[in-house]
C-alpha cells in the first residue's frame, strides 16, 4: 500500500536551508579532522569532540529549557544511533588519512542513494521504478571513483562508502523520533553515545593533545554539532527522498577546502563519478517534486 506524503510548503524550504547549511558545517568538521590525523588516531578524534561537545549542550540545554530537556523516551534508540555515529566517523576519520578530501566526500555521497533505498523498508515511503534507476546509477557512480579491481583501486575508498551506510540508517532512524522532542536534546544523545563508545579505544591509543591544536578540537566539535543538528532537523521536516539529495552541496565546500589547504584537486575517475552520483541525484528530486506536485 502506498504511503502518501503531504508536504508543508513551509517547512519543505526550511528543510532544504537546513541540509545544506549542515553539509557545509561538516565538511568544515572532515577538514579539520584531516588536518588532526596527521597526529592523532581516528577514534581518539572521535572522542575528543564529543567529550567537548556533551558539556557545551547539555548546559545550553539546560540554561534555556531546563533539566528535563535533557530526558528523552528514545533512550534505546538513541543509543543505536551513537553507536552508528561512532562506527561512520571512525571510518570516515580514517579514510581521510588516505584520501584527499573532495574523493572522501564524494564517496559519502552514497549516503542519499542508501537512504532513498532504505527509505522503502524503513519508513514505508513509495519509491517507484524511474527512482529506482537513479539509484543504481548512484552507485554506477561509486565504482567510477572506487575502481574496484583497477590499478589505482585502495582498499581505503571502501571506508567513506561503510559510513554513508551508517549515516543513511541515523539520519532515516530520526524520523521515528516524535517531532516533541527538541532538536537540541538529539543534538546532546548524537554526541553523548558516541563519546561513551569511543573512550576505551581513544585510552588505549591515547596521544598527548598539543596545544596549539585545541582550538581545532573545539571546532570539529562546534562543526561536527551544528551540522548533525540541522541535517537532523531536515530530515524530521521533509520526506527522506526530498532532502537527501542536497547533501550533493558538500562536493563544492570539499573540493574549494581541498584546494586551499592541500592543493589537492580531484582526478578525472573523481569528478566523473561524482557527476553521476549528483546526476541520480537530481533524478531522484524531480521525481519527488513532479509526485508532490500530483
Amino acid at each position: 500500500m502506498r504511503q502518501i506524503v503531504t508536504l508543508n510548503a513551509r517547512e519543505t524550504p526550511l528543510a532544504i536551508l537546513a541540509i545544506c547549511a549542515g553539509v557545509a558545517f561538516l565538511v568544515a568538521n572532515d577538514a579539520v579532522a584531516k588536518v588532526l590525523t596527521d597526529r592523532y588516531p581516528p577514534i581518539q578524534i572521535v572522542f575528543l569532540r564529543n567529550l567537548i561537545a556533551v558539556p557545551i549542550i547539555a548546559a545550553l540545554i539546560f540554561a534555556m529549557f531546563g533539566p528535563q530537556a535533557m530526558r528523552s523516551n528514545h533512550l534505546r534508540l538513541h543509543a543505536l544511533r551513537g553507536l552508528l555515529m561512532t562506527a561512520g566517523a571512525w571510518m570516515y576519520f580514517t579514510g581521510l588519512i588516505y584520501l584527499p578530501l573532495a574523493e572522501a566526500t564524494a564517496l559519502v555521497f552514497s549516503a542519499p542513494i542508501f537512504i532513498t533505498a532504505l527509505s522503502v523498508p524503513l519508513l514505508r515511503e513509495h519509491v517507484g521504478w524511474k527512482r529506482w534507476s537513479a539509484v543504481l546509477l548512484g552507485f554506477v557512480g561509486v565504482l567510477v571513483i572506487v575502481q574496484p579491481g583497477g590499478a589505482t583501486f585502495q582498499m581505503a575508498a571502501i571506508l567513506p562508502v561503510g559510513t554513508a551506510l551508517c549515516y543513511a540508517i541515523f539520519m532515516i532512524s530520526a524520523r521515528w523520533i516524535d517531532r516533541g522532542e527538541r532538536l537540541w536534546t538529539m543534538m546532546l544523545f548524537a554526541m553523548f553515545f558516541p563519546m561513551i563508545y569511543a573512550a576505551p579505544m581513544a585510552i588505549a591509543f591515547w596521544e598527548p593533545v598539543q596545544t596549539a591544536d585545541i582550538g581545532l578540537f573545539l571546532a570539529i566539535a562546534a562543526f561536527g554539532s551544528l551540522g548533525l543538528a540541522l541535517i537532523g532537523q531536515a530530515f524530521r521536516l521533509a520526506p527522506a527522498a526530498l532532502v537527501a539529495p542536497f547533501d550533493y552541496t558538500a562536493l563544492i565546500w570539499a573540493t574549494g577546502l581541498g584546494w586551499l589547504i592541500w592543493k589537492d584537486i580531484p582526478g578525472v575517475t573523481t569528478i566523473a563519478g561524482a557527476a553521476i552520483i549528483v546526476l541520480s541525484g537530481v533524478i531522484i528530486i524531480l521525481r519527488e517534486s513532479r509526485q508532490s506536485a500530483n
